[in-house]
């Protein structure tokens, strides 16, 4: 879906999906380098024209959000990322993943050993 986006499009629309409602002025003072406001609101029309934006009239002008669910969208990056630096193997990105951040809390273990039982079963 968002594979083939030009770069500055796809970065906007990842953006857009962290903050998940904002407007262009929004988008554009989150971006990590400046774009001029008519850019971000072209990239953003661009975006909206594709599908993958909806916009709404809002207290400041208009607000953005993403049409996609998030988590579809962060499923297919999530997939994309394993692809390409893991080489498929969603083992060693999860050790990778578990390896750089805070401890686990108690609940997020209790997650976490449920999928691997469900794994488990799986494959059995």
């Amino acid at each position: 879906m968002i594979e083939g986006l030009p770069r500055r499009e796809r970065e906007v629309f990842e953006l857009l999906c962290r903050l998940e409602v904002a407007t262009a002025a929004a988008v554009r003072a989150a971006m990590p380098d400046t774009l001029s406001d008519s850019a971000v609101r072209t990239l953003l029309k661009r975006l909206e024209d594709r599908g993958l934006v909806s916009r709404s009239a809002g207290g400041d002008g208009f607000d953005y959000r993403p049409v996609p669910r998030t988590e579809t969208v962060a499923a297919g990056a999530l997939k994309r990322m394993v692809d390409t630096f893991f080489a498929g193997s969603a083992a060693s990105a999860a050790t990778a993943l578990l390896g750089m951040g805070e401890p686990l809390k108690p609940s997020e273990i209790k997650a976490l050993e449920k999928l691997l039982d469900a794994a488990r079963e799986r494959d059995q």
